[in-house]
């Protein structure tokens, strides 16, 4: 008996060690992939000092592509884990970024203030060819929308200006990556909203629509700015001062139609 109570104890313990046992001839249909948003930075460092502070400091990213004569693509954490890339940030009522989203940073030294305002540093052809490439890849594995293709500005217009005025998001969307409105359509709104400017509430409203976190306050407030100046900035970079005008009114319109 002690030698059954034995071997009986050792087919338990052995039985706890492999794990439970798990059926899995029923597999749910209802599920959908973690990330759900591709997040473009740039990031305000050298080559050098980007790397040392995405795998060794208190941030990281999925990739970083180099600003070598290549432009070579570093991946750095798998795309199934969560990278530390969009901070505190808000898109289409969803917060907190990082946990679905997946980020790729640039090396790219943003800007510098001069005596005659802001310069703001171009990316190469060779960093944008690589990385429509790199984010054709990653949305097609993922199935992840082109208008879920955005910046670090629009999920963060309060904290960030990255990938900044010169990122080239139409090109991008001329790739089939992420959102840019027809320029006819534009232009017709814009002959209405030139008479007729909508009130502060309107922009709020159609900001939040697009996917901004704005504040509905009715007024133009510090935080408003931020976020009209954010979206200006991707997709009107001549100017993006967060003044509401017609312009930026025709944009926001067009887009929204056709979502």
């Amino acid at each position: 008996m002690k030698l059954f109570a034995l071997a009986f104890s050792l087919l338990l313990l052995a039985g706890c060690a492999s794990g439970p046992r798990i059926d899995t001839s029923h597999p749910s249909v209802n599920y959908d992939q973690r990330a759900q948003f591709i997040i473009v930075h740039y990031t305000s460092a050298s080559m050098e000092r980007s790397l040392a502070l995405l795998t060794h400091g208190q941030v990281s990213s999925h990739y970083l592509i180099g600003d070598d004569k290549s432009a070579t693509i570093y991946k750095l954490v798998d795309e199934q884990y969560r990278a530390w890339h969009a901070g505190e940030s808000q898109w289409q009522g969803r917060t907190w970024l990082n946990s679905s989203s997946i980020g790729i940073e640039i090396v790219n030294p943003g800007f510098r203030d001069g005596p005659n305002g802001r310069l703001w540093y171009p990316y190469s052809e060779a960093q944008i060819q690589n990385l429509i490439v790199l984010l054709k890849d990653i949305s097609k594995r993922n199935n992840i929308s082109p208008r879920h293709i955005i910046g670090h500005s629009d999920i963060a217009p309060l904290r960030k200006l990255d990938p900044g005025p010169l990122f080239p998001w139409k090109r991008l969307a001329e790739a089939g990556l992420g959102l840019w409105p027809n320029a006819q359509a534009v232009a017709r709104q814009q002959a209405f909203y030139a008479a007729n400017l909508p009130s502060i509430s309107w922009f709020q409203q159609q900001l939040a629509h697009l996917g901004y976190a704005t504040p509905q306050t009715g007024e133009l407030d510090v935080a408003t700015r931020h976020v009209l100046a954010a979206f200006q900035m991707h997709y009107r970079p001549g100017r993006f001062d967060g003044t509401p005008d017609a312009e930026s009114a025709a944009i926001l319109q067009v887009l929204n139609q056709t979502k």
